[in-house]
């Protein structure tokens, strides 16, 4: 994407505080739950309804999202998306019984969970994939960060102020960053900047333009990504080992950490007596082990640049799986130590310093598995990111509904240790994938595909790189971005799509006759351009 790194970094940042937000919302509220049971009379696992359906919306929403933001960009589904996340967050603010609270908190799950189905692709269209490791390692650290400064945030001001002010807070948080996003950050999904790009010209010139991406593949309607939205996900995560593995070990390892916002009330609060401000504190340990593990990120993705140019530019997959490898291992080690340690005989600060290991190897194991589905899925990544974030946000929900029951029959201990013999039985997974994953990959149809379409598109780049070249040598002008309807011009520019130019086509997709159709076939990466002296706003 033809942005400044400056601009890219700052567009980074935004988003990754979009992220952060949404996933503080949907812990924040339990800062304030003894006071909601009070209050409305609740049962504890009623009350914890209200983070059980948040987190069963960032299952739902992205099933609609994700077709929503193919057909229209990024930019218009985050600004739509986050008012409908504030609206729902001052809703809550209001709610007179506990029931309205738990839907509209359904809702504002729903409409938050945009920001994390498509701040990642946004990440994605600016960044090439030897840059992308370090913003990606910010942007998704954000989703765990969120979630451990909730608690924290709304057990002083839950136990000070009342749950409402709780609310309130997270609605002005929120509404901060839809303004902010909604100013400061442009539409960076190439097909959409190429439709629009193509309107314009249409209007400019009275022809009626269309991209060569709408016109090769056909415009894609609502009904059928919407479709395959719905069913892709479904068939990728039971046909595809590789998939339904990954997004079980993710899942278990997201459903523990949302288990823990039930649990760590019961082990510090009921058990030492603290009360809600100090309770939330008890998360700093794991807030810790996350910002090592995204630290950690900066050398990993440093090993995997020069893995990288070992394979001349292309790494495989498995490239992606040491971070993995690292916090499949810290996990489990950091749950049995808080399991065995966190009765009240033994100091506190000890119970705590497990969430260290915790929080560093769920980072690694996040980012690690996400990097490798993208690479191993690069076609289908869309479906295969919606079928984790479906499953792992199903645990998320479920989880939380039993902690209640379970430390009640089992106690402390033996109910802490059941997450960690979980994230123990998942640890062979990485190291599988590492060692066999070539050979599994080869014996999956998607992942076959994927992998068969990304070597012919090598193999089409120096050719493509050649061609651009030599008509580059035969520009009679200085790069104009629009041609006459005879004669096709080709751009100073750009080698990984075909430079900006406008050509007579026998057909419209939409229908209009040949005569006043033409393709429009720009560079999404070289922004700034369509604003230069040599725009098509010259040929008017």
């Amino acid at each position: 994407m033809g942005f400044g790194n400056t601009k890219k970094w700052f567009i980074t940042i935004t988003v990754a505080v979009a992220t952060l937000a949404v996933s503080l919302v949907s812990s924040a509220y339990t800062g304030g739950m003894k006071q909601i049971i009070i209050e409305f009379g609740a049962s504890q696992e009623v009350a914890t309804l209200g983070v059980s359906l948040f987190v069963l919306g960032f299952a739902v929403g992205p099933l609609l999202w994700a077709p929503l933001s193919e057909l229209f960009g990024r930019q218009i589904l985050f600004v739509a998306t986050y008012a409908c996340l504030t609206a729902f967050n001052a809703g809550c603010a209001g709610a007179q019984n506990i029931w309205t609270l738990c839907i509209l908190r359904f809702f504002a799950g729903a409409f938050g969970s945009s920001p994390l189905t498509n701040a990642g692709g946004t990440i994605a269209d600016m960044f090439e994939p030897a840059q992308r490791g370090v913003a990606t390692a910010i942007f998704a650290a954000a989703p765990f960060l969120g979630p451990v400064l909730g608690p924290i945030v709304g057990g002083f001001l839950g136990m000070d102020a009342g749950w409402r002010w709780v609310m309130g807070l997270l609605a002005a948080f929120s509404g901060l960053v839809w303004i902010l996003g909604a100013l400061l950050v442009p539409e960076t999904y190439a097909p959409v900047i190429l439709r629009q790009r193509a309107a314009k010209l249409s209007k400019m010139t009275g022809k009626h333009y269309v991209s060569k991406l709408d016109h090769d593949r056909g415009r894609v309607t609502f009904a059928e990504s919407f479709k395959s939205a719905l069913l892709r996900p479904w068939i990728l995560l039971f046909k595809e080992p590789i998939v339904l593995l990954l997004s079980i070990y993710m899942a278990v390892v997201y459903g523990t950490l949302y288990m823990l916002f039930g649990a760590f009330p019961i082990v510090y609060q009921q058990h030492r007596g603290w009360n809600q401000g100090i309770g939330g504190l008890a998360f700093l340990g794991i807030m810790v082990g996350m910002l090592a593990a995204t630290a950690f990120t900066f050398p990993l993705n440093a090993r995997y640049i020069e893995t990288q140019r070992k394979y001349g530019g292309h790494a495989p997959p498995e490239a992606r799986l040491p971070g993995t490898l690292i916090g499949s291992i810290a996990l489990p080690v950091g749950l049995f130590w808080f399991a065995w340690t966190n009765s009240s005989s033994v100091h506190w600060i000890v119970s705590i310093l497990a969430g260290v290991p915790f929080g560093f190897g769920m980072v690694l194991v996040f980012l690690s598995i996400m990097n490798y589905l993208i690479d191993s899925y690069t076609i289908f990544a869309a479906s295969v990111l919606a079928a984790n974030s479906v499953l792992r946000s199903l645990f998320g929900a479920a989880f939380p509904l039993f902690v209640g029951q379970m430390y009640n029959n089992l106690g402390i201990h033996w109910a802490s240790t059941i997450p960690a013999f979980l994230a123990l039985a998942c640890v062979p997974f990485p190291f599988l994938f590492y060692k066999y994953g070539a050979s599994i990959r080869a014996r999956c149809k998607f992942a076959a595909q994927s992998a068969a379409f990304m070597e012919k598109l090598r193999q089409q780049t120096p050719a493509a790189s050649a061609a651009t070249e030599k008509t580059d040598g035969d520009d009679s002008e200085t790069g104009a971005d629009l041609s006459s309807d005879e004669e096709t011009e080709t751009g100073e520019e750009g080698t990984a799509y075909s430079p900006i130019k406008a050509a007579r086509s026998h057909a419209s997709m939409h229908g209009q006759a040949a005569a006043d159709t033409s393709l429009y076939d720009g560079n999404p990466y070289n922004i700034d351009r369509v604003n230069s002296n040599h725009s098509f706003a010259s040929h008017k």
